[in-house]
């Protein structure tokens, strides 16, 4: 951290579902003069809010528009489904999208999932968020598709969520403008890759003090003398066995 940076704040965004609590506390750790600022974003505004400088970094859901920004693609994510309780579903540990071919599954409109061909039958609306998507679950008029920690936030006690085994998955990253990588924004990257803090931030590190041994090999002798080492077996002369 750089004298300029003393007393900032680093403003950190993330997405429904994203836990940033853990890279949190090792920042706290490492750098107890600059406080966190978490910013939850919808999914679909976390890259506005990034290029309008409305925080230094981000977790975002991909697929996004990168331009100008750099992304570090961090974990995918099991795509679960989210069903009622008394649901057929609920019986199995884990379905296929075969099995969801007869059921309504809906689409809202902040799902971040690639599909090629989405599961199930269209549902009678696309709800605006995927929280709104889970109460019509609850009501028992169509099923949801999406990544497992969304299910996780959402959880209700009348519904509850299976591992979807040929489901495309999402990918959380991390992304911050290109143009505004900072020093700081450089710690955290450190932090999320697990650099430890005497890590150089991926630079090449110098070259390792020589150990006292070595230098004491290298040390000439004292006095100007330079009287040869006897090589094993060669016995000194002066020295006679009876």
């Amino acid at each position: 951290m750089t004298d300029g940076e003393t007393g900032r704040t680093f403003r950190l965004a993330y997405v429904p579902g994203v836990t940033p609590a853990k890279w949190v506390n090792v920042w706290t750790e490492r750098m107890p003069g600059v406080p966190v600022t978490l910013v939850t974003a919808p999914t679909a505004e976390v890259v506005g809010l990034l290029r309008d400088g409305g925080a230094d970094a981000g977790f975002v859901r991909l697929p996004v528009d990168r331009d100008g920004l750099s992304v570090i693609p961090l974990y995918v994510e099991t795509t679960v489904v989210v069903v009622p309780k008394d649901h057929a579903v609920a019986a199995a540990d884990e379905v296929s999208t075969a099995d969801l071919t007869d059921d309504n599954v809906f689409h809202p409109l902040d799902d971040t999932i690639e599909w090629t061909v989405r599961p199930g039958l269209p549902a009678f609306t696309r709800p605006a968020t995927t929280a709104d998507a889970v109460e019509l679950v609850a009501a028992g008029t169509g099923l949801l598709v999406v990544p497992q920690s969304l299910a996780r936030l959402h959880h209700r006690r009348d519904l509850t969520y299976r591992p979807v085994s040929d489901a495309p998955q999402s990918q959380v990253a991390l992304a911050w403008p290109t143009d505004a990588t900072t020093d700081l924004v450089e710690d955290f990257i450190g932090i999320v890759r697990g650099r430890t803090v005497n890590s150089s931030r991926g630079r090449t590190p110098a070259s390792p003090a020589e150990k006292p041994a070595q230098r004491q090999a290298q040390k000439p002798a004292q006095n100007g003398s330079r009287r040869r080492a006897v090589p094993a077996g060669r016995k000194k002369k002066g020295y006679r066995p009876r």
